[in-house]
């Protein structure tokens, strides 16, 4: 079953591979191609996750910050 998921694979010079998700940006590696996706679905999980949480930042206050 597919998730619709574009993810890039690329081996590098190294011998190491990394994982890109597309659609979000995400980036990770790994010493083999399965670990390098395993952990590309974590970050994108913990990305995600704390895209949700994301609370706009307040207002300066600062005497010398003036706004635009």
């Amino acid at each position: 079953m597919s998730t619709g998921r574009e993810i890039r694979l690329i081996e590098e010079d190294d011998g190491w591979w990394s994982a890109v998700d597309v659609e979000t940006g995400v980036a990770s590696q790994g010493e083999t191609r399965a670990e390098a996706l395993e952990n590309l679905d974590e970050a994108v999980e913990l990305t995600l996750e704390a895209r949700e949480d994301d609370t706009p930042s307040p207002a300066p206050d600062a005497p010398w910050f003036e706004g635009s």
